[in-house]
């Protein structure tokens, strides 16, 4: 009997959701415990704005690793980026622009309605995809991980959404 191994085909097991989402889920666990510890003592609004502002200057460090090729993937799903390449290639700035507005505290009316106008932008394009049940590459954590658009970019999305505009809410009344 002859065993020669080129005959064999070798098969891969698809990979489970937590070794898919396992990188998103790092940086999630990073983020929260990170504001925790430096501003839950401090009340609920500054731990938003301590997250807020974690959130954006992460997910723009990944993306500033390679902007061309986030550009292409944001380019796959996003409703402006697929129109003009040029808003994927600013993004990366605006993400860490909105996560400096947030870690110095300008202006909470103009930094929340900023983030709640980019996220809810953004999400349009990421619902539309995920329903359409697209398999494209996720371009929140830049090119560097292949994670897949889901319900997991619309809960990122969401939050981000949520966040700001209870912020805004509570500012205002």
């Amino acid at each position: 009997m002859n065993t020669n191994s080129c005959c064999h085909a070798e098969t891969t097991a698809p990979a489970s959701w937590l070794s898919t989402y396992k990188p998103i889920l790092l940086v999630f666990t990073f983020i929260i415990a990170t504001t925790l510890l430096t501003s839950s003592a401090a009340g609920i609004m500054t731990w938003m704005r301590s997250f807020m502002a974690a959130f954006f200057l992460t997910f723009s460090f990944f993306k500033f690793l390679d902007i061309s090729a986030f550009a292409d993937s944001y380019s796959s799903y996003d409703i402006i980026a697929a129109r003009w390449r040029g808003w994927g290639l600013v993004y990366p700035f605006i993400e860490a622009a909105l996560g400096i507005l947030y870690l110095t505290g300008y202006d909470p009316i103009f930094t929340n309605t900023a983030a709640f106008l980019v996220m809810g932008i953004s999400i349009i394009g990421v619902l539309r995809s995920v329903l359409k049940k697209q398999k494209i590459q996720c371009a929140c954590l830049g090119a560097v991980f292949n994670l897949p658009m889901s319900t997991i970019t619309i809960i990122e999305d969401g939050l981000m959404i949520a966040m700001s505009a209870s912020t805004i809410i509570s500012l205002i009344h």
